[in-house]
């Protein structure tokens, strides 16, 4: 049997936190987020989700 390292558990950075957010950045996300939202609506439409007929 072999061991394995140790995991780090140090703490990281949060992308999230370490990055403002703007009016602009948060306008971009969303934009760029069309996509993703259009597929997941889809999605859930074939699902029978209620509401997404």
């Amino acid at each position: 049997m072999t061991q394995s390292a140790p995991e780090d558990r140090r703490p990281r950075d949060n992308q999230i936190i370490a990055e403002p957010a703007t009016v602009d950045r948060c306008k971009a996300d969303y934009r760029d987020g069309a996509t993703d939202r259009t597929t997941a609506y889809k999605k859930m439409r074939r699902a029978g989700a209620p509401g997404h007929a």
